[in-house]
């Protein structure tokens, strides 16, 4: 009921997703912090060494500026949507299917880019990017960015798996037992995407150009071999430790899903790995924005600078498996490695199809696309078995 209740106020969010923002009052100069710092992120974004002591960025920051971070974990971009419309939070690491949506809804305001000393250090592909960039107005900072990877036992595949077919297809796995309840998706309505991005590959004569932006037919398309993959799909996950743990005791062998959780159950000795099959994949790149009623926005600016730190960048690419915003954190750092950003798919940025909002009116071709709202409503029902 919790995750239905959230989706509903996802619709409710999409649905205002027309309007522009006004442009809110930026602050003009960092004061004195006000104590504390309430920030919305993505498992395993925010560290202080309690998970592992060799990845801490938040008990200096704490020591230096004397704002206490408290962190509200969320698992989807339509919890984090739903819980910056409630309130109470100074930031949040958005992706970009739920970015604009904040923006579109007001919820979050303009960041007077000359308060980040560091801004000029963002990797330039990142600095002016769509998904939180209006009008030429910054609504926030990024963060980090990555793929949406195919996580495997290396048990049952002993090669990686070439293709997303083994989520969405029925098929007998290489230890010659069926996918059927060993595989999971994501519960979140921009799976869709997923779909989409395997239908380019498999279905050319759609013509789909863009996973977000699907005319009637393709979204159909998408709808239907999502329906064919609830047959197979043991569970779908949103929560990073429930995904973990079910890679570990519950038998699934095959699953979309971040680096964060490869990195872990490999750092515990599982048998897993990941990879990008060849038909690409889609991916996030976050940014950190501010609440436009922001109780803390002194604490907030002194985090929005401190996000950019290159050895936080470093050990949060090195702990997440993601890349970071900041180039130069690529080099030198010890937990990455002399490999460095390499292994994260840093050169891989133009393979990407990153995560953003579906709307109506898109650009890849002439039909109306069907807009995120329906995304919402329609992918509770192929959870649901309709």
């Amino acid at each position: 009921m919790k995750s239905i209740l959230k989706s509903c106020t996802a619709i409710a969010l999409a649905c205002s997703f027309s309007g522009q923002a006004l442009a809110q009052e930026m602050l003009k100069e960092v004061g004195k912090g006000e104590g504390q710092l309430n920030i919305i992120a993505w498992p395993g974004y925010i560290e202080r060494g309690e998970t592992d002591k060799n990845y801490d960025w938040v008990t200096d920051f704490e020591k230096q500026t004397g704002c206490k971070v408290n962190v509200k974990t969320a698992a989807t971009s339509d919890e984090m949507v739903a819980l910056m419309n409630e309130g109470g939070f100074d930031l949040v690491t958005a992706s970009g299917d739920a970015s604009l949506r904040l923006v579109a809804g007001k919820r979050v305001q303009q960041i007077n880019t000359d308060l980040i000393k560091s801004w000029s250090t963002i990797d330039e592909r990142l600095k002016d990017a769509p998904w939180f960039t209006v009008d030429g107005k910054h609504y926030g900072v990024p963060y980090q960015w990555g793929p949406n990877v195919l996580m495997y036992n290396t048990n049952v595949f002993k090669e990686a798996p070439k293709s997303w077919n083994v989520v969405f297809e029925e098929m007998n796995l290489p230890d010659g037992k069926s996918n059927k309840g060993r595989v999971q998706a994501y519960d979140g309505a921009i799976h869709i995407a997923d779909a989409a991005n395997y239908l380019m590959a498999h279905k050319p004569e759609l013509g789909i150009k863009d996973p977000y932006e699907l005319n009637e037919d393709q979204y159909k398309a998408a709808l239907d071999l999502l329906r064919q993959q609830r047959t197979l799909v043991g569970r779908y996950w949103h929560d990073a430790m429930i995904q973990v743990d079910d890679f570990k005791n519950e038998g699934v062998v095959a699953s979309g899903s971040w680096p964060f959780q490869v990195n872990l159950l490999a750092s515990e000795k599982q048998p897993v790995a990941s990879t990008v099959p060849e038909e690409g994949a889609t991916g996030w790149a976050d940014t950190t924005m501010m609440h436009v009623d922001a109780a803390n926005p002194n604490c907030a600016y002194m985090w929005l600078e401190h996000s950019l730190n290159p050895k936080l960048q470093g050990d949060l690419a090195s702990w997440f498996g993601s890349n970071p915003t900041v180039p130069a954190a690529c080099q030198g750092n010890a937990l990455l490695g002399d490999e460095g950003c390499k292994p994260n798919g840093f050169e891989d940025f133009a393979k990407i199809r990153f995560w953003k909002t579906p709307v109506s009116k898109c650009a890849s071709q002439n039909d109306q696309c069907v807009p995120y709202y329906r995304w919402v409503s329609d992918y509770i029902g192929v959870i649901g078995g309709r």
